[in-house]
């Protein structure tokens, strides 16, 4: 079972909705609407990614590392260094 099985329908939702945040998105560019609007909406759905991100983080700390530590602490010491990277990844975004 994956850490973040509980919330799904959550994460669906908020997808979902950004989804649509996108398709509106390539509207503005095809209605030419004011460039700093276009940026401003990118910014906000940057934001509702990075927090689906960082939801699914925390999940995967508190189910998949900690039960991977519980199992075996080698285990779980590579569960921290995968999440490390996934963290280097969303900053790097």
């Amino acid at each position: 079972m994956r850490g973040y099985s509980m919330h799904k329908d959550d994460y669906q939702r908020r997808l979902a909705r950004i989804e649509g945040q996108v398709r509106g998105l390539a509207r503005m560019i095809d209605e030419e609407q004011y460039c700093i609007d276009v940026l401003t909406q990118i910014a906000s759905v940057t934001r509702a990614l990075q927090g689906v991100g960082l939801g699914l983080l925390d999940e995967h700390l508190g189910h998949c590392v900690r039960e991977a530590t519980e199992r075996d602490p080698g285990e779980g010491d590579a569960k921290i260094t995968e999440a490390v990277t996934a963290v280097e990844r969303l900053l790097r975004a």
